[in-house]
């Protein structure tokens, strides 16, 4: 035994200057990693209500005036973490979880865009937010919209990111994907369509993460907020009278005519299609995104600090 701990003792202290050499090195790098966190905005993780029901959210900052990230279906919103470090260094940002989505609660209810467009406007009350800029991804588009037809006073401006205006859809072919949703196989047929439409340069994270937020979205949301989508009622042709920026996916899903039908809604609009990306732009080319954002919202004299 003795001769083993002979052979054993010079590692233990090879190992304990390896360690303590780790241990200076951290030590070193730490200041200068503690400044760079020191200057990102905080967060602060709150729950809404809504009908008895919580809703989650994250603010950065504070005032009276916010831009608020709204996520489209089966998200959450970490779906915006590439987001908030540059945008909440302008202005103060909230970052929603909608009801029955990422760490919000999920009752056996009918989620409409009303809901959701409610949901958002408890969390508004909730951070003593007066007036927003919503961003849209996706179905957050009708939702900020709703918001806007139902609370005008309370909505500075929208940015549209990849989101319809529009129905995206035939009733008789929605009805069929809605049906598909509601049976035995939902997971197939929602895993098929945002397959489908998410874009090259996701990297594998990102579509993981988008693959485990549709798994983790229960089966009556994922149903019922489809469904809210498909509801006509909801695509009326009346005014967005706040300025609007479009950034959209250059393709042919919402028709070829999008960009004159959109400044058929909204005359103050600032209109993109970006090239080679999917539908979750924002994550493929955050920081293209970010200054299209920052740069919106410079241009129109919005948040100001």
């Amino acid at each position: 035994m003795t001769n083993k701990l002979k052979h054993i003792a010079p590692l233990m202290q090879r190992t304990r200057l390896h360690w303590c050499a780790a241990l200076l090195l951290a030590l070193a790098i730490a200041p200068a990693a503690l400044a760079k966190d020191s200057s990102a905005p905080k967060a602060q993780s709150r729950f809404a209500k809504l009908d008895g029901a919580r809703i989650h959210y994250v603010s950065y900052g504070k005032g009276r005036e916010a831009l608020v990230l709204i996520h489209g279906w089966t998200s959450n919103l970490e779906f915006w973490r590439d987001q908030i470090s540059d945008l909440a260094k302008r202005n103060r940002v909230i970052a929603i979880d909608l009801p029955g989505h990422g760490l919000s609660d999920k009752p056996q209810i009918t989620y409409s865009m009303d809901v959701f467009a409610r949901a958002v406007d408890a969390v508004l009350r909730d951070a003593h937010v007066e007036r927003a800029v919503l961003v849209g991804h996706s179905m957050g588009t009708p939702i900020a919209r709703q918001l806007y037809r139902n609370y005008p006073q309370k909505t500075l401006a929208i940015v549209i990111v990849d989101g319809p205006l529009r129905p995206f859809g035939d009733p008789k072919m929605m009805e069929g994907f809605i049906a598909g949703l509601r049976g035995p196989n939902y997971k197939d047929a929602g895993g098929k369509m945002l397959t489908t439409i998410s874009g090259p340069l996701l990297s594998a994270a990102d579509q993981e993460r988008i693959k485990s937020s549709f798994l983790n979205t229960p089966q009556h949301v994922v149903a019922s907020a489809m469904a809210g989508m498909a509801d006509e009622s909801i695509w009326g042709r009346d005014k967005i009278n706040v300025p609007v920026l479009a950034i959209m996916v250059k393709s042919d899903f919402f028709g070829g005519d999008i960009e004159p039908f959109y400044r058929s809604i909204a005359a103050n609009l600032d209109f993109q299609q970006w090239e080679g990306v999917g539908h979750f732009l924002m994550m493929e080319r955050p920081k293209q995104f970010n200054d299209a954002v920052i740069a919106f919202l410079d241009k129109n004299a919005l948040l100001k600090k």
